[in-house]
């Protein structure tokens, strides 16, 4: 398992500043925030933002987020896909393994949408397979379908590509309908990314992404997923994301410490009780 840090945490803050700051906050990983890295690029080359990666010492494990690609149709399912296939290029070229894909299927949805959703990820892996990179699903809880861990997992399973994996995000675990015994469902094959926060002292059923907190410090232990992943060998990223607007005013290095400081701690925690 390796400690990062999605920039999201830090989503007002410019991305070069984001860099300079986690790197001076001992953070060595990342989960790229795509519209960062859009921000930048609109002034900057691919290879500036590939040379501060490796300037700052910092390496970008994953990218979040695809979405679009599910269920959309006409032209904006056009649109989604040309962007995919960007995204893809941005990537390959930053050495990034693993681009994060939503699952954001929403509404009511009939055979024909289920059926086009499979084959629009089978599609989606095999185009992530031509460009090296590993697509992690993420499941959201508010979603029709996937909106759990054993749903994602079927779903992945029934593609059946090795460029296609689960991303696992604790806080849509925690507040929607997964249940523990899920987590047995993870494997070292099937898992591709990790997204992990803690939740405010409120009912699950009311969590919003402005209620996520740094671990250790809400309602939601992590100890059950750390041993999971001790278990099958997991060493991929386990990311510390916050998409909460109340802390992106902290300035980054203060974040960047705090945090990685706090998923070290929960991380350790897990695993010493895992060997107890």
């Amino acid at each position: 398992m390796i400690p990062s840090i999605a920039t999201v945490c830090s989503l007002q803050t410019p991305l070069e500043n984001v860099l300079e700051d986690y790197a001076a906050g001992h953070v060595e990983s990342i989960d790229l925030w795509l519209g960062q890295a859009d921000a930048y690029l609109k002034e900057r080359s691919v290879a500036a933002l590939r040379e501060a990666l490796a300037g700052h010492g910092i390496a970008a494990l994953a990218a979040s987020f695809q979405g679009g690609l599910l269920t959309s149709q006409g032209e904006a399912r056009v649109e989604h896909w040309k962007t995919f296939e960007g995204r893809l290029a941005l990537c390959r070229d930053l050495s990034v393994p693993v681009l994060v894909v939503a699952g954001d299927a929403f509404g009511p949805l009939g055979p024909q949408d289920l059926g086009r959703l499979s084959l629009s990820l089978a599609e989606a892996a095999k185009r992530a397979a031509d460009a090296g990179v590993k697509l992690a699903l993420e499941f959201d809880a508010r979603a029709s379908f996937p909106n759990n861990l054993q749903s994602a997992v079927a779903l992945v399973e029934e593609v059946g590509s090795s460029s296609l994996g689960v991303c696992l995000d604790w806080f849509q675990w925690t507040v929607g309908p997964s249940k523990p015994l899920d987590l047995w469902l993870l494997s070292r094959e099937n898992l591709a990314h990790v997204q992990l926060s803690d939740i405010a002292d409120v009912p699950r059923e009311m969590a919003s992404d402005a209620d996520r907190i740094l671990p250790g410090e809400g309602s939601s232990p992590v100890d059950d997923l750390v041993r999971r992943l001790g278990e099958i060998g997991y060493a991929g990223a386990v990311a510390v994301e916050l998409m909460n607007p109340q802390l992106w005013g902290v300035p980054p290095r203060q974040f960047g410490e705090i945090a990685i400081t706090a998923l070290r701690k929960s991380l350790g925690q897990a695993e010493m009780g895992s060997r107890g």
